[in-house]
């Protein structure tokens, strides 16, 4: 009997396939394959499409990699690789073949039709996790999106059995194949999806920017490196966690008591990983509004993962595609628990370890979102961040400014108000420093506490 997932579809058989092409000097491999991790090679280059196959519930059943100069244009891979690939394919079973690249599709119509099984790329693959994870309508309007855009210069791949002339009343002379409908229908869809996103957008930065009294934070990093888990255990919520690559998909924001500072709004964003599809990006840039209008950013990165230097820089580049490569971030080194055990235990790479990693990133926190550790000075730092952007001021008015005394209200939290007998008011407040910049020519006197 097959065995069955959870919405009882059989398990499809996986076999991966990635190719290592030469690297410029300095510069990083494309897929994680001989990447310096402090000084220790890593040569783990399909780690991450496995954990994306078995994310889509496949069972890996084979790998392959290949080291090639320039990519073969008609099948990627070489036409003796295809043939040693179509031979493991038939020895394993395997039902779908998933390259860790992105394929054109002339190359996956020629590997499907020399393997005789199903060829998905790694954008295909995302996308498929994406739409199988998709909870929210904006989520699910997001990956519908991508998936059509991704979809579209490959119709002809998709509906070859179809290209044919329709024939029939009302239809008789040359007609429109079925692919040219398909292909209009497809941008049809695609021009209705983007409208419908613009609403979404457009109702999700009103809904962040009523929230502009309270300060915004919001976590961010690599899938799977604990941001849910540092929700829970930062707001004592129970949102959804897994040891899984893109478990969330939903952006989730809960309130955090912040010590010395008072409520705030910590938002759980949608996880990155390298090579992520830019116009998956661009559909989800509704879901990730919460992360461009925070006042702080936690960059949260999994300190067990020897990748973990690769991680930061695929989530800074995530970041720089959303333009908020250069807000106010707190770089979090998170399950050092798991690192310090790996390290006591002789397990890790020589050079590497916790003080190796705060080394590499002076900046750092280190914490474990599940212990509990480090999370009181995380709290403490975070407090300190957003100070520098909101500070404590004290303004003296004339108590007649009944503008200046709505506006601090509105935009600043105001602590207290002592009003003197010469008719003027001392108001003491926190206020962001550029709501506090459009003040400073109001008739009154300012002092800047902290």
């Amino acid at each position: 009997m097959d065995q069955l997932n959870s919405t009882a579809v059989p398990i499809e058989k996986s076999f991966l396939v990635a190719v290592l092409r030469p690297q410029k000097p300095g510069a990083p491999a494309e897929n994680g394959a001989g990447l310096s991790v402090l000084g220790k090679a890593t040569e783990e280059p399909l780690d991450e499409l496995r954990g994306l196959a078995e994310a889509a519930d496949t069972q890996v059943v084979g790998e392959m990699v290949q080291r090639r100069a320039t990519i073969e244009p008609a099948t990627y891979i070489g036409s003796g690789k295809v043939m040693e690939l179509k031979g493991m394919v038939e020895h394993t079973g395997a039902d779908v073949v998933i390259f860790d690249d992105d394929l054109a599709p002339s190359q996956t119509r020629n590997l499907e039709k020399e393997l005789n099984v199903k060829v998905l790329d790694r954008t295909e693959l995302i996308l498929d996790i994406f739409a199988s994870r998709a909870q929210t309508k904006e989520a699910r309007l997001a990956v519908e999106l991508a998936q059509l855009e991704y979809s579209l210069p490959r119709l002809k791949r998709m509906w070859t059995h179809l290209s044919r002339q329709k024939k029939g009343v009302g239809l008789r002379g040359p007609g429109e194949t079925q692919l040219e409908t398909d292909r209009r229908l497809a941008q049809k869809r695609i021009s209705d999806l983007k409208a419908e996103l613009a609403v979404v957008q457009q109702r999700k930065e009103r809904e962040v920017q009523s929230r502009s009294q309270t300060r915004t934070v919001s976590l961010v990093g690599y899938t799977n490196a604990g941001k849910s888990t540092l929700l829970n255990a930062l707001t004592g919520s129970d949102v959804y966690v897994k040891d899984q690559l893109f478990a969330t998909l939903d952006t989730r924001t809960r309130r955090w008591t912040l010590p010395g500072w008072g409520p705030i709004l910590l938002s759980d964003t949608v996880g990155f990983v390298r090579k992520l599809p830019h116009h998956l990006v661009a559909s989800f840039r509704a879901t990730l509004e919460e992360a461009r209008c925070a006042d702080l950013l936690l960059h949260v990165a999994d300190g067990s993962n020897p990748m973990v230097m690769f991680q930061i820089q695929a989530a800074y580049e995530v970041l720089e595609q959303l333009g908020i490569e250069e807000k106010d971030t707190i770089l979090v080194i998170n399950k050092i628990d798991v690192l310090e055990k790996l390290d006591a235990e002789g397990e890790l790479p020589k050079g590497y370890g916790l003080q190796a990693l705060l080394n590499q990133y002076p900046n750092a926190l280190g914490i474990s979102a599940r212990t509990g550790q480090g999370l009181e000075e995380l709290a403490h730092e975070v407090s300190e961040m957003l100070s520098r952007n909101f500070p404590t001021v004290e303004i003296e008015t004339s108590s007649a400014n009944g503008k200046l005394a709505a506006y601090l209200a509105n935009y600043g939290e105001v602590f207290s108000r002592q009003y003197r007998e010469d008719g003027t008011v001392v108001i003491r407040c926190r206020i962001a420093s550029t709501f506090l910049g459009k003040i400073r020519n109001e008739e009154m006197k300012m002092t800047v506490l902290e």
